[in-house]
């Protein structure tokens, strides 16, 4: 899906695969058949956008056979789809019956991240649109914050130095700009905008930015303004965002809300909470340890879990989703005159973790993912954008 900001710039609007379970090549190709079709015939489009996870392995195999990226390729364009951003943050098995903090790993302070990345970098170049401006790629913010010490930032700072040189080669041999994104989340060695300049002071502007995800966001009670001053003044651009909503808890004390909380306590993903008390952060790296443990999160204040909700359905009351946060940052990124990012990503990855149950089948989860793209458009309409599909 595209739309048109007044500035000109063509935003690429789609949703991220690393919802639905594919570990290689056929596995890929499938997916593209069984929710490219899907996806259009529910949103009555011509042409649907997919931001695709690519798995370690998938990603090694499709960069060193051209007869498999020929037929992926083949598959997206017989299917209406698109492809400008890829997900390169989950290195595999992410929707194994637990994933929690294996997600971090390898870290950036390892070469098996770089060259994982290169590897989808290479893909992603092949499989841009002609019309496309660029490619773009998330990653992960480094790692989790512990162990981090001085050795493993300067290894990653060689890493990010042969990632941006390994990106101009890509761009050198293809004629394709790809630039990689770094997601800030809580608990990691980047949680914040301000952690990011700070972290990534060495990498190279031109082919390494921020990916924005307005659930984690939402989650560090970040401004979005605000973070967008913070990046400009450190010239480190918004390549790329992920319009998703958290979990809120408007009054933790409430016996109800501590039920409901319960149900949303599950095993498969880490769910980081997040609260404000004044100037002070609280946290916890999971919601079990805020409910309970040996050190339950204060209930005075409101709490936000690090727990991707559908964006346009509401949870059962008394919880809510931060859908004002989201409709507030949407339009700080493209309410104004200029386009702060053209590649939109919207990434609810716990559908087969929500407490109703994961939806009966490809088409009603189909439908789920649609519901939340015609959301996201919607707002972006509501901004001053204009649909182009």
């Amino acid at each position: 899906m595209r739309l048109r900001h007044p500035d000109g710039t063509v935003v690429h609007l789609g949703y991220g695969t690393n919802v639905l379970p594919a570990e290689d090549v056929e596995g890929l190709i499938a997916q593209v058949g069984t929710y490219g079709d899907r996806l259009r015939r529910h949103l009555g489009t011509d042409r649907v956008g997919l931001g695709m996870w690519l798995p370690a392995a998938a990603a090694r195999r499709l960069a060193s056979d051209l007869d498999a990226v020929s037929r992926l390729r083949d598959a997206i364009d017989a299917h209406g789809v698109e492809i400008v951003t890829l997900n390169a943050f989950p290195y595999a098995a992410f929707q194994d019956e637990v994933v929690k903090k294996r997600v971090y790993h390898p870290t950036w302070a390892e070469r098996a991240r770089l060259d994982y990345t290169l590897d989808v970098a290479r893909v992603l170049a092949a499989l841009l649109p002609e019309d496309a401006a660029r490619g773009s790629i998330s990653t992960l913010p480094l790692a989790w914050r512990a162990p981090w010490l001085t050795d493993r930032q300067a290894q990653a700072e060689l890493h990010l130095k042969a990632l941006a040189e390994g990106l101009a080669e890509v761009e050198a041999d293809t004629g394709r700009t790809v630039r990689v994104a770094f997601e800030p989340e809580p608990g990691c060695v980047i949680e914040t905008t301000a952690e990011a300049v700070d972290r990534l002071d060495a990498a190279d502007r031109e082919r390494i930015g921020v990916c924005l995800d307005l659930c984690h966001l939402a989650v560090g009670f970040e401004d979005a303004t605000d973070a967008l001053a913070r990046l400009d003044a450190a010239g480190l651009d918004v390549v790329k965002v992920q319009p998703a909503a958290a979990l809120v808890v408007d009054d933790p004390a409430d016996p109800r809300a501590r039920d409901a909380l319960t149900s949303y306590s599950e095993d498969r993903f880490l769910h980081q909470v997040r609260q404000r008390t004044g100037q002070r952060l609280a946290a916890r790296d999971d919601l079990p340890d805020a409910l309970g443990g040996r050190r339950p999160l204060d209930d005075g204040s409101p709490w936000r879990v690090h727990f991707h909700v559908p964006v346009h359905a509401d949870p059962a009351p008394p919880l809510r989703n931060s859908r004002d946060e989201l409709r507030a940052s949407l339009a700080a990124l493209l309410g104004g005159d200029t386009a702060r990012t053209d590649h939109l990503e919207v990434e609810t990855y716990t559908w087969s973790v929500l407490p109703d149950g994961a939806p009966a089948d490809d088409d009603a989860l189909a439908a789920g993912l649609a519901a939340e793209l015609a959301w996201v458009r919607d707002e972006l309409v509501g901004l001053g954008l204009t649909s182009l599909d």
